[in-house]
């Protein structure tokens, strides 16, 4: 095992991974299968081999949820799915399961398609639109809206975007800072990001005690989780649980989902013949109707296509720690208990040893005889094993539902002169967007 190159003392690799967190970490699978580095005077080990992955993965137990982000992220959260340790994530695992079944997500499909319309329907023909933050939008009332159902008015879900917009900004600085102290200075940056965390925390707790006085009135996400029961131990979850679990999914269901929609849309726009191709799959399977229902999805293969290729090329997860809970072994290094480790996405989707022409936009390497070409481990948008995301389903199920509305309503045009780059904060995202808005006329 080697160690990156590039660490400074006292603050480590804390330079590269603020300056240019993806290039740092795509560099480093040529220094090896297992790279140290040094989060600040910390050590960790960034796993660069599908293989090594898929085992960090799949053994919960033993590399668990803990690090230098869910330390950062854990306080926003609290013990909610996505950042509870591997004995509590039992449980709520097999209470939540359920409710996020096939089934069940499809009758979501018309809450779907009503947040991209709602959102797009106020667009101006030939006007410039900030498509990064109107997706954001989407994905924040189809998140809110299938989650509360009609318990939560406009001025709610206007108030839990803009919460979420402060939170997320604010939890990507304190995870990059090497001694964990900027946080703790009074900027105004900090006091934005507590009032935000207090008022959404209050918002959640509003409207779960609402449900609660209810008693199972409302078809929604929340009904469903405060009337989940599981066997013997399990028991059913407590407001305080069902406030962190609908914490958790307000942020994991909003900023991915909607930064992976921006992506898509700015790269069919660059990029005519899969935009035409998409065009062409949405008004064959639409057939005149403006939007599409959850039984076109298995029709919409080349759409499905398109956006599993944009979840390769800019995962919305793009960097993620465990923890050791006892010591081990891993390519044949020895880790005490309580070591950091690692693993990109990113970093992992762009090695060119497991993906020809990587950084080429080729929705194509997803077809069914190509598609068996890849690695098993080196496609993991949502992870893997035990803990990958319970909300697969629902993000792909939105996203491809809002891009066949998108492609059957409009065409989108980057303005010239803009530059999209890359930014890595919790989750990867374009940053403004910056498009001219154009009605389509289909063929």
């Amino acid at each position: 095992m080697r160690t990156a190159p590039g660490a400074l003392p006292l603050i480590g690799h804390a330079l590269p991974l603020r300056r240019d967190p993806l290039g740092f970490l795509a560099s480093l699978p040529a220094h090896g299968d297992l790279v140290e580095v040094r989060l600040g005077p910390r050590p960790a080990y960034l796993v660069c081999h599908p293989e090594l992955v898929q085992r960090v993965l799949s053994d919960a137990r033993t590399f668990d949820k803990g690090g230098p982000l869910f330390e950062k992220v854990r306080p926003l959260l609290g013990n909610g799915l996505g950042t509870s340790g591997w004995h509590d994530h039992r449980r709520q695992r097999r209470l939540m399961q359920p409710v996020f079944g096939r089934e069940r997500v499809g009758t979501y499909a018309a809450d779907m398609v009503h947040g991209i319309t709602a959102v797009t329907d106020a667009w101006q023909p030939g006007r410039v639109v900030d498509v990064s933050a109107a997706m954001q939008s989407v994905t924040a009332r189809v998140t809110a809206r299938t989650l509360f159902s009609t318990s939560i008015g406009d001025q709610d879900v206007s108030d839990i975007q803009h919460c979420l917009v402060v939170l997320f900004s604010g939890v990507y600085r304190r995870m990059t800072a090497p001694l964990g102290l900027w946080e703790k200075l009074p900027t105004p940056g900090n006091r934005r990001f507590r009032a935000a965390h207090d008022r959404l925390r209050g918002l959640i707790h509003r409207i779960v005690r609402a449900h609660r006085r209810a008693a199972g009135g409302h078809d929604d996400l929340l009904t469903a989780l405060a009337t989940a029961h599981g066997d013997g131990a399990d028991g059913s979850l407590s407001d305080r649980e069902l406030c962190d679990q609908v914490m958790t999914l307000l942020v994991a269901g909003t900023e991915p989902t909607g930064h992976a929609l921006a992506w898509a849309v700015h790269l069919v726009a660059t990029h005519p013949e899969v935009e035409a191709r998409l065009h062409a799959e949405t008004d064959r399977v639409l057939s005149g109707r403006r939007s599409p229902e959850v039984t076109d999805l298995a029709r919409l293969e080349y759409t499905g296509r398109v956006f599993t290729e944009v979840l390769r090329l800019y995962p919305p997860g793009w960097m993620f720690t465990r923890t050791t809970t006892s010591e081990t072994e891993l390519a044949g290094r020895s880790l005490p208990r309580g070591a950091d480790v690692l693993y990109s996405p990113y970093a992992l989707h762009r090695d060119p040893r497991l993906f020809p022409a990587p950084g080429t936009f080729d929705p194509d390497r997803w077809s069914p005889d190509r598609a068996r070409l890849v690695p098993r481990g080196a496609f993991i948008p949502f992870g893997a094993g035990n803990r990958k995301c319970i909300g697969e389903h629902f993000g792909t199920v939105e996203a491809l539902l809002a891009l066949s509305t998108l492609c059957a309503r409009w065409r989108l045009r980057p303005v010239p002169g803009a530059e999209v780059r890359p930014r890595p904060e919790t989750t990867l995202g374009t940053g403004p967007l910056s498009m001219l808005a154009l009605p389509r006329a289909r063929g």
